[in-house]
């Protein structure tokens, strides 16, 4: 018997799936034990355990080893229990903000296809390469997957459920005092949408004193077929004179008509959610 789901390329049953995303995302926030990793720790351990390091270009390790911060999360999941021991395929997606506000992916596969019952970790930079590695993996495996196949279908809400168990949504704020003023100039230039702040708020953040960028784990529920959508949601808090804060919410998509990675900046985290689902509508898009 096979569980199979398809969230953005096939997926599989909960048990040990969850169980492993579970501990995933506890790593992703540093361990259980230790102190909380760096962005650029977080960098070198998925090297480390990759047995396809080498092939990540050294100019994209770079930028990532500059990173601010460093979220995981589990992108599908895989398992099959009907041979002589169960075989499981899991994608995690890692997601690296960068110092200028813009983000880098790097996608894990997780399996344990080999001779023995060990996890073997691969490591990709691009999409198309992770998709002929999974299907590589799924081949091992065997079976169904997705719509048409044998595959029993999970509740729609348990990616939610996965996603909701990766971490913390509020952070706590740690202000870097690093050219703040700089980065709220970045920031709204390259926000997109004519609704965002004014210019009271450019002339008030130029004299900002710290900043502290947060991503922020808005689940989203997605259908049974691949999903392209990227949608993400940061806060960027800023440090006033006085002591005062001020919080623009960031919005990154690429729910446009080209598919092009857009940034929007609001003054207020709903009017964000708003407009995410006001462009997921139009492109006929269930956030």
């Amino acid at each position: 018997m096979e569980n199979s789901r398809a969230g953005e390329s096939g997926s599989g049953s909960g048990g040990k799936g969850t169980e492993h995303a579970e501990a995933r995302g506890r790593e992703g926030r540093g361990g259980g034990a230790g102190a909380e990793l760096t962005p650029a720790e977080h960098v070198e351990r998925l090297l480390d355990r990759a047995q396809n390091g080498f092939e990540i270009d050294e100019a994209v390790l770079a930028r990532l080893r500059t990173a601010l911060m460093h979220q995981a999360e589990l992108r599908s999941y895989r398992q099959r229990n009907d041979d002589t021991r169960p075989l499981r395929c899991n994608t995690y997606r890692h997601i690296f903000l960068l110092t200028d506000g813009s983000s880098l992916l790097l996608y894990e596969l997780e399996h344990d296809t080999g001779p023995d019952e060990r996890f073997l970790y691969e490591l990709y930079a691009h999409e198309d390469a992770l998709d002929e590695a999974e299907r590589r993996v799924h081949e091992r495996i065997g079976g169904g997957i997705g719509p048409g196949s044998e595959a029993e279908e999970l509740p729609a809400w348990l990616a939610e459920e996965l996603l909701l168990a990766m971490g913390p949504t509020q952070p706590r704020r740690e202000y870097v005092s690093d050219a703040s003023p700089d980065h709220a100039r970045r920031l709204l230039r390259r926000a997109e949408n004519e609704d965002g702040p004014g210019e009271v708020v450019r002339e008030l953040l130029q004299e900002a004193l710290g900043h502290h960028i947060a991503l922020i784990t808005k689940p989203r529920r997605r259908g049974t077929g691949r999903d392209a959508t990227w949608c993400r949601f940061y806060e960027h808090a800023f440090l006033l004179e006085g002591g005062g804060e001020l919080s623009l919410w960031e919005l990154e998509h690429n729910m446009t008509a080209d598919g092009r990675l857009v940034c929007e900046v609001y003054l207020d985290e709903a009017e964000a959610e708003v407009a995410a689902d006001r462009h997921a509508r139009a492109q006929g898009v269930e956030l």
